[in-house]
Parts: C-alpha cells; structure tokens; sequence
C-alpha cells in the first residue's frame, strides 16, 4: 500500500506543475501548460539534481500560486482545528505545507522521464467547480489516472484536491494532521511547526517499503 501511494504521489508531482498560470478554463490551464514545465524540467534537469534547492524553488514559484493554499490548509485541519487557530498560526501552516509537499517530493519528480501525459476531454466548466482528468503513464508502463478538483477563486481556478489512482491526497494529509495533533497533544503550534518532521518521516517510511534508501 505504502509503496503504491508512493508512485501515486510521485504522478502527482510529475503533475501537478501542469497547473500554472491560472488563465482561461480549469481544462486550458492544464492541457496549455503542460509543455512549458516538462520542458523547463528537461531542460534544467541536471542543474536540479545537484542542486534540489532550486527545483523547490521552481515548484513554489510555479504551482504555489495556482493552489488554493489557505483552502487546502483548512481542509487538512478540519474545522476542529482551524477554527481555534490564529490568522498567523494559518499563515504558517500554510507555507510549511506547501515547502513540505515540495521538498518532499521534489526528488521523485526528477525521477520523472516524460513517458506519457494524455488530459481526459472537458467536462462542465458551467460552475466555480470544475474536475479535470488525466492519465499519466509509469516507468513501469502502468497508466496512473489523476483526477483534480479546481474551484473558480476571484476569477482564476487553483486547485483544491486531487485524487491519485484512487487515493485522494486531501484525506491522506488530513489523516496525517489529526495523527500528529493526538500524539503531540493537541497542540497546534507544535503540530504546525513539526509539519516538515511529519512529511520527513513518512518519506522515510516510503522510501524503505519501496526499498531505497532514505534521501
């Protein structure tokens, strides 16, 4: 299980860069912006793995402002907890869980090789809701299916959820934070703070059950 979340998010990186430049429909904005980022990857490939920093960096600037951070971070917090957090306690959590999600997973997207992205036809875009699917094929060959969910925030789509080969990555970190919360005490500074801990354990705990070793 472990390990098939594992490739699950690597698919998730590999494409979640699609979604820059918030423009036009939920369906345009991945399908025109798929090439520019696979080609900024091949391109600067080499550079990233001596220097993973930058890739970070590249990923922050690139899908962090297309994701609904402040609505992502209140989803893995759930109201029980949100609701008793300060507008900077918040803010915080939502850096630390975008810089987690991308140093965490910035190196298996460099494992990524271009092997083969096809988005699915348009649905309804009628509403401030909009799903968009896509097939991402593996290394290993197999099709990985990729469902994201956009919502229309003062014009522009960002993204809310996505559902990875059957895995819906906004109930695995909500799961994740209702965990730490119980074993650090209830205490949301502690929790908020250690997020970076949390993603690097479960890296460890990845890596191992997919037999690498620990990066």
């Amino acid at each position: 299980m472990i390990s098939t979340l594992r490739r699950g998010l690597l698919v998730l990186l590999a494409a979640l860069p699609m979604m820059a430049n918030a423009a036009g429909s939920a369906h345009d904005l991945v399908q025109d912006t798929t090439s520019k980022m696979l080609a900024d990857l091949k391109a600067n490939k080499e550079q990233y793995k001596q220097d993973p920093s930058k890739f970070y960096n590249a990923l922050n600037t690139i899908v962090g402002p297309v994701v609904d951070a402040e609505g992502i971070s209140k989803s893995i917090m759930t109201v029980k907890y949100s609701r008793k957090a300060t507008p900077a306690q918040m803010q915080t959590f939502q850096e630390n869980f975008k810089k987690g999600l991308f140093q965490f997973y910035g190196n298996a997207l460099l494992e990524y090789n271009n092997q083969g992205i096809i988005v699915d036809a348009p649905k309804d875009e009628s509403g401030d809701r909009a799903e968009v699917g896509m097939k991402v094929s593996g290394s290993n060959g197999a099709v990985y299916p990729v469902s994201y969910t956009l919502t229309k925030i003062n014009g522009e789509w960002k993204l809310r959820n996505v559902i990875i080969n059957g895995i819906n990555i906004g109930k695995l970190f909500r799961d994740q934070f209702a965990d730490a919360m119980q074993r650090n005490g209830n205490d949301l500074d502690k929790t908020i703070n250690g997020w970076a801990g949390e993603v690097a354990k479960a890296k460890e705990e990845t890596d191992k059950a997919a037999g690498k070793p620990a990066q």
